[in-house]
């Protein structure tokens, strides 16, 4: 028997879960590195959009930006969007309560200068404003900033306030967002005329956020010069070599090596995403009979991450959807691919596409399916379609 216990499994499949090595995504991290590099310098930089599937690694890479961010002594805030009403405001008591967590870090310097001594206060009156009293800051409301309850105008001028102060020490203001795509409209313009004040006038304010494909179209629906604010990364499957690497590099570090059939069978079902690697990943660590990854256990692994898959990652999206959307999804899949026009699926369900309207546009607020462009429709999970056929066509 080896010695590759379940317990020390490093493969760790999960929404936001690290790889055990974060292959392939070199060019983004060095271009977060970059600002913050600048950042020091006091050089204006551009905030970051993160834009791809679920299960591309997203909000692993936000991650990463952010704990480098926190080594920089950065200013941070993180917020995560929500879908519904309740969740609306939930997101907005988030943003108020993340900022005064900063906030009280930030007062407990030694190098707390005056400037942002009194920027904390515009933090305590725009949280305020909020809702959100509970935490003790150390320091007073600034009466008159960003308490007007309008969010555009107070979240403007807490970052007036707050960004040029932490410019004194070289330090900058970052909101990190997961799910930006469900931001309601009224914060998202906010956050959007926020950081485009902030780079006419050098201030180090920057948004980094992760969301589906249409992510970027969605903002410039929110304020046309949205386009012109962020870097945009398009987040797709690991290249062949990162891919290869993400499987083989955590099971040789235990002295174990693969089959070159057992691992070309996972890395074809896996086809680069990132989730399906830590999937099968950590199936094969599990079925492996000793330290040679055969073809055999390579197919008990395909087996058991088709099962896992289908058990929890489809089905935690498909059941959250009505009868309605249900069959305009299973027409979708049943035409095949992962890209259909609309046309097509209305002539399939025998309606127009104008009678489906509700039923489509209800599929993207919910983040199942995203416009790649006009008149077609995408699913926003890997094979998706082939998880309807293989469970609900007839």
């Amino acid at each position: 028997m080896w010695d590759m216990l379940p317990e020390l499994n490093p493969f760790a499949p999960g929404s936001g879960l690290p790889p055990p090595s974060l292959t392939g995504r070199s060019a983004e991290i060095d271009a977060f590195d970059l600002v913050v590099a600048r950042s020091r310098v006091r050089r204006a930089s551009r905030g970051m959009i993160l834009h791809g599937l679920r299960g591309v690694g997203k909000t692993v890479l936000l991650n990463e930006f952010r704990a480098q961010a926190e080594k920089a002594n950065w200013f941070i805030v993180e917020i995560e969007g929500r879908p519904t009403q309740s969740g609306q405001a939930a997101v907005r008591h988030r943003l108020a309560r993340s900022l005064l967590t900063a906030a009280s870090r930030a007062s407990r310097s030694t190098k707390l200068s005056e400037g942002l001594r009194r920027a904390l206060g515009t933090v305590k009156s725009f949280s305020v404003s909020v809702g959100v009293v509970a935490v003790e800051i150390g320091v007073e409301s600034a009466h008159g900033r960003a308490d007007s309850g309008q969010i555009e105008i107070d979240f403007e001028e807490l970052v007036e306030d707050l960004a040029p102060a932490l410019l004194e020490s070289s330090s900058a203001f970052a909101i990190f967002i997961d799910e930006m795509q469900e931001l309601d409209d009224e914060l998202l313009v906010a956050l959007l005329a926020a950081q485009h004040r902030a780079g006419q006038k050098g201030w180090p304010f920057y948004i980094f956020g992760a969301g589906l494909p249409d992510l970027p179209s969605r903002l410039s629906s929110a304020r046309s010069y949205a386009e012109r604010l962020f870097d945009y990364r398009r987040i797709g499957p690991l290249e062949p070599t990162a891919a290869r690497e993400a499987l083989v590099s955590p099971i040789e570090k235990h002295g174990a090596t693969f089959d070159p059939d057992a691992l070309s069978s996972l890395l074809e079902c896996a086809e680069g995403y990132p989730y399906f690697l830590q999937t099968y990943g950590r199936a094969v660590w599990d079925a492996a009979r000793d330290r040679h990854i055969t073809p055999e256990d390579a197919e008990a692994a395909i087996t058991v991450g088709d099962d896992e898959l289908d058990m929890g990652f489809y089905p935690s999206r498909w059941d959250k959807i009505t009868d309605s959307e249900r069959e305009y999804m299973i027409t979708m899949a049943e035409l095949g691919g992962e890209t259909v026009g609309t046309g097509d699926i209305a002539n399939a369900l025998g309606r127009s596409a104008t009678s489906k309207s509700k039923v489509r546009q209800s599929l993207i607020d919910k983040g199942l399916v995203y416009p790649p462009e006009r008149g077609r429709l995408s699913f926003t999970v890997p094979r998706m379609a082939s998880y309807i056929r293989r469970q609900y066509s007839n």
